[in-house]
């Protein structure tokens, strides 16, 4: 499975956060983490082995959104900032939209990225 991270600058924190906390399951699960620029450099620099896309702004996440209509990611977890002005809210918006339309979970905090990943495991079984 690969999943697809993105984090607005005042979630980057907390997005590596979570990955580290689940960072065994995802391992187990042979989970492959694909990731905007910036917060793919935050995870890696936390020792998380992610592929790196363009950063949000610059098309990173068009590319993730043209990725999940291709099939190639199964499951998206963006942490978004509503308390701060994006200049790329279009790609967000359009990135949501084709989640929508392929019918891809898209969990935009980390308590619905909590239930989809426990999610996932229980689909397992």
């Amino acid at each position: 499975m690969r999943l697809a991270v993105i984090a607005h600058d005042g979630k980057k924190a907390e997005m590596v956060a979570f990955l580290n906390r689940h960072y065994q399951f995802l391992h187990s699960k042979n989970i492959e983490i694909i990731a905007t620029g910036t917060t793919g450099k935050h995870a890696q620099d936390a020792g998380l082995k992610v592929e790196r896309l363009l950063s949000g702004p610059l098309g990173g996440d068009a590319q993730i959104a043209a990725l999940v209509a291709e099939h190639k990611i199964q499951m998206v977890f963006f942490f978004r900032d509503p308390l701060d002005k994006h200049p790329h809210e279009p790609d967000v918006q359009m990135l949501m939209r084709v989640c929508d339309v392929h019918n891809v979970p898209l969990a935009t905090n980390p308590a619905s990225a909590e239930l989809m990943l426990r999610g996932y495991e229980t689909q397992e079984h």
